[in-house]
């Protein structure tokens, strides 16, 4: 989500992380025995970092021990702020790391480390990037798990990739698994951030319609709370403002994420793409406690102020199979974020039964 009141770290503001250095890249993967083979991941945890380098430099340590207990199968990364690859003036590859000069080469190592280190090197990367340090997704799968495609658009075209990295796309056997970062709604119409953000509803609507044809797990920073039930506080965010301005449509008023018009688009989409959010399917009750994966900055008027706007999103198809989709951060002093102002949320499916012949 947008940060409208929450000072950004330096990117350089921390020491380096201490962590052991591999000359195995994680973007190949290593090739896996035919028997350890996976045929469908069942374990997914998505998470909005809110700068992965940042993260890795501050806090991958209990981050990594979190990712070990829990033994995802997928991770879905969400404003991951690396640049891609391309020299100024060049176009860019928006699927690999920056590296043309002295402070992104350092970065990168930083980052390829990292991700090199237990129990990530267990897992395989892909990158769908911005020009700069902007928004960005990243998708680890673990390396016994073979997708059949990898796409980084919502037309499922694979060398295209969404503006500022917003979309990956993951295909196996049996379900697509969708990572995507939504853009902000902004508060202002002139800024045609309202716009962007119909645009980027009207086209998730369209992708959901044509890929139904086989079920969808789509998980990711969503960026709007459906309910008042998924706000701490639905009076103070459907009256929120920015420095006074009221937007001409009501439909358009309060926070970025809980505007009426972006809940309702929202509802649409799952019920015309035949969807269920996974957290409210298990979870019928309001929990202050644990029921909100963003909060606001612990020092002034956000204080407390939360929102549940990261999810996982199932196809109807799926519904039975879930076993549990939970929020990993929980209270106001951000427990359990790692860091970021968005906590880890994951979700567990049961195996597929087998119809006896």
């Amino acid at each position: 989500m947008k940060r409208f009141f929450k000072p950004i770290e330096k990117e350089g503001s921390a020491k380096k992380p201490a962590l052991s250095p591999s000359k195995q890249g994680v973007e190949n993967g290593d090739a896996q025995p035919e028997a350890d083979i996976k045929k469908e991941p069942l374990k997914f945890l998505t998470w909005n970092a809110n700068s992965l380098l940042l993260r890795v430099k501050n806090n991958w340590s209990e981050f990594s021990s979190f990712v070990s207990n829990l033994d995802p199968d997928i991770i879905a990364i969400q404003e991951v702020r690396m640049p891609a690859a391309g020299s100024k003036g060049a176009p860019k590859i928006p699927g690999e790391l920056k590296d043309d000069t002295s402070s992104s080469r350092e970065e990168k190592q930083i980052l390829m480390r990292a991700l090199s280190s237990p129990p990530f090197g267990n897992y395989r990367v892909w990158w769908s990037l911005a020009d700069t340090k902007y928004a960005g997704t990243a998708l680890l799968v673990k390396k016994c798990l073979q997708p059949l495609k990898v796409s980084f658009s919502l037309d499922r075209t694979v060398s295209k990739h969404e503006p500022d990295g917003r979309v990956i796309l993951a295909e196996f056997e049996t379900f697509r698994v969708l990572n995507t970062y939504a853009p902000n709604n902004g508060w202002k119409e002139e800024e045609n951030s309202f716009q962007r953000r119909r645009k980027w509803d009207k086209r998730l609507l369209e992708f959901v319609f044509q890929s139904s044809d086989k079920p969808l797990i789509w998980c990711g920073d969503l960026n709007v709370s459906h309910e008042d039930i998924d706000v701490s506080h639905p009076e103070f965010f459907s009256a929120a403002k920015m420095n006074g301005y009221v937007p001409p449509n009501k439909e358009d008023c309060g926070q970025p994420g809980f505007t009426l018009s972006e809940r309702k688009r929202f509802g649409g989409i799952l019920k015309e793409g035949r969807l269920v959010d996974a957290y409210r399917y298990l979870h019928k009750e309001k929990d202050m406690e644990c029921g909100f994966s963003w909060s606001g900055n612990p020092v002034g008027r956000y204080r407390g102020k939360r929102m549940r706007i990261d999810y996982f999103v199932v196809s109807e198809k799926l519904k039975e199979r879930v076993t549990s989709c939970e929020m990993h951060g929980k209270g106001i002093e951000l427990e359990g974020f790692y860091g970021s102002d968005h906590c880890p949320v994951s979700l567990q499916l049961s195996e597929e039964r087998k119809e006896a012949n």
